[in-house]
């Protein structure tokens, strides 16, 4: 269904598509690799907060932006917001972004994707206003490769960027303070970055990063819930010893304790509907190919969007690794790094999405998001949600990601129909108040 001829009205207020979504689908496939080509390391997508390459991803977008009448402007957090005005003054706002960071080598369509369907989908309204403003929102940080803490933009939005965080350093000794006054902004004018007057909502496009919709041979999905997290540090200790000289059963091998260990991880992320746990980290002391290990240190990380569920699951796993180092006469240590909750996507929103994507000839399905999202954090404060679109391979932070065409133009024709049905009920809404 091409987004020409397709015609919404809210009232009499009519706001016209007047463009193909193939042909602006794959505007937006270009300018996600023209920013890819904007990068701190020739021949990789590496573009981290506040870099060099990230003012050149303002500037162009910028370009995009300023000829369709929005406003545009870097917020004290470093931030790209433009504005594109309402039908009235005093207009309620609504809310379409994602990260414009990515990780080190990684992929043209992380967090980009969704900033540029966002200019897209304005882009389409030929000049039309709506009876709420549009904020194109560009986040940013979100992946928190810099500082080892992600979300700096969206936390600034909802005002919880907090000296701590506003303290912390990069590799270099930079704090993000030092960073966002290098950059030309003022760190102290990070509290008028917070979200004020009266918010529609959040709507983020974003790739799906796994293999689920491609399984299924859909294009979309809207996200009901974003899992929450839990990150642990388990450590075993043993005996060093030297490898030659020691039996096998007179050993103390931290190293094999954490091995059987991991074996078990992975049972249990199988043996539980929805639950993910995954050791991506192992650290092994003194690391040397003739000797004992006396102690290893691995990761865990647990996800399920059921709190609960996943409180279990990582209690659990801390119990196996106790009873593991018993057996194996080896002490083991746990540490929290993280815990973070699940994060429920705003009710109406999502249906709001789900009847879109059945306007658009395609069969909604509804998910769970395994990756953490700036949807997460505006949820705190705004009705927010997700749209996925499908990964081909489920290739992710990778130089191999891609997006298929015809999948993005059904992402501008569901939320062409989204902003269609937000004007109608807004209106409605007035009307009814009036």
């Amino acid at each position: 269904m091409a987004l020409s001829k397709r015609v919404f009205t809210a009232k009499n207020n009519v706001m016209a598509i007047c463009e193909d979504s193939t042909a602006l689908a794959k505007i937006v496939i270009d300018r996600c690799r023209k920013l890819a080509s904007l990068t701190e390391r020739p021949g990789t997508i590496t573009r981290t907060f506040l870099s060099a390459p990230m003012r050149q991803c303002h500037e162009e977008i910028s370009r995009w932006l300023e000829p369709l009448g929005a406003t545009v402007k870097i917020d004290a957090a470093g931030n790209l917001r433009a504005l594109y005005p309402a039908r009235e003054p005093d207009a309620p706002r609504l809310l379409i972004g994602s990260h414009l960071d990515t990780v080190p080598d990684g992929g043209a369509f992380d967090g980009a994707l969704g900033v540029a369907i966002g200019v897209a989908l304005i882009e389409a309204l030929r000049g039309e206003r709506l009876p709420f403003a549009v904020e194109i929102v560009g986040f940013s940080e979100e992946e928190g490769v810099r500082f080892g803490v992600p979300f700096i933009g969206s936390r600034a939005l909802i005002g919880t960027l907090d000296e701590a965080l506003v303290e912390c350093k990069d590799a270099n000794g930079v704090s993000v303070r030092a960073a966002i006054d290098g950059f030309g902004l003022n760190a102290s004018e990070i509290p008028a970055a917070k979200l004020e007057g009266d918010i529609v909502g959040y709507l983020e496009f974003h790739i799906e990063q796994g293999p689920v919709l491609e399984k299924l041979g859909l294009p979309l999905a809207s996200v009901e819930a974003i899992a929450g997290q839990s990150r642990l540090e388990i450590t075993f200790r043993g005996s060093t010893n030297h490898a030659g000289t020691t039996p096998m059963h007179l050993r103390r091998d931290a190293l094999a304790g954490a091995a059987e260990w991991i074996g078990v991880v992975e049972r249990e992320g199988r043996a539980t509907p929805g639950l993910v746990a995954t050791v991506g980290a192992i650290n092994a002391t003194p690391g040397a190919t003739n000797v004992i290990a006396g102690e290893a240190r691995v990761s865990l990380d647990v996800r399920h969007r059921d709190d609960a569920v996943r409180a279990r699951g990582a209690a659990s796993l801390v119990r196996e690794a106790e009873q593991i180092a018993s057996r194996r006469d080896l002490r083991v240590d746990h540490k929290t790094h993280l815990s973070q909750s699940a994060t429920p996507m705003d009710g109406f929103l999502v249906e709001q999405i789900d009847e879109a994507i059945r306007k658009t000839g395609s069969r909604p399905h509804r998910m769970t998001s395994g990756a953490g999202h700036d949807a997460m954090i505006l949820a705190q404060q705004v009705p927010a949600a997700m749209i996925f679109l499908r990964t081909p391979g489920g290739i992710s932070h990778s130089p191999e990601e891609s997006i298929l065409q015809q999948d993005v133009a059904k992402a501008l024709e569901t939320g062409a129909h989204v902003l269609g049905q937000l004007a109608s009920r807004t209106t409605q809404r007035r009307v009814e108040r009036a």
